[in-house]
């Protein structure tokens, strides 16, 4: 039987991870989860060896990607940008096409800016786009919940950590599986 074109494939996912800056995350509710979450996620995809995308917006005045983050980059591609949606950034559509994906689980700061504008406008370009509700924040919760309704609205795929991550393993009894379930557990 077929699986649900819906469910994360291992070979055509990519992580993209927006704007987790040291001067941005001082103002974000629950930023410490979040980067936990988004932590989980970087070395997940590592484990399985899928690849990462991470952009910072305007760096001289929002500050480097946070240690948490950057400490896990490994042969992730940074992407400046000074658009809110990474799609406005010129070297942003080549650095994801490189990649031959086409779904893109989508991480980050802010919700209802920068995420929600790239989230539209990935699905615009065809991509099929999953966004892990506690890998993304905003100032405000109430923001952040209405930018996930709007993006689901859209055709996004709202989801969970966990829920990314066992769809890209598919089976348990593997080496990763059980290197994964430590992290969640």
């Amino acid at each position: 039987m077929q699986r649900n074109p819906t469910l994360l494939n291992p070979e055509n996912t990519a992580l993209l991870i927006i704007d987790v800056q040291e001067r941005l995350v001082k103002a974000m509710e629950n930023h410490e989860e979040v980067e936990g979450s988004i932590a989980t996620l970087q070395e997940g995809m590592e484990i399985l060896n899928l690849p990462t995308l991470i952009t910072e917006q305007y760096p001289r005045g929002l500050g480097a990607t946070v240690e948490s983050i950057s400490a896990r980059k490994g042969n992730a591609t940074v992407v400046e940008k000074t658009s809110f949606s990474c799609c406005g950034a010129s070297s942003f559509a080549p650095a994801l096409e490189k990649l031959g994906t086409k779904q893109v689980v989508v991480t980050g700061m802010e919700t209802h800016v920068c995420v929600l504008q790239t989230v539209l406008d990935l699905l615009h370009a065809g991509y099929q786009v999953h966004v892990p509700i506690g890998a993304t924040c905003s100032r405000s919760d109430l923001n952040r919940d209405n930018a996930l309704r709007r993006m689901e609205q859209a055709g996004a795929i709202i989801t969970n950590v966990e829920s990314v991550l066992f769809e890209l393993l598919r089976e348990a009894g593997s080496a990763e599986f059980k290197t994964i379930s430590k992290l969640i557990a």
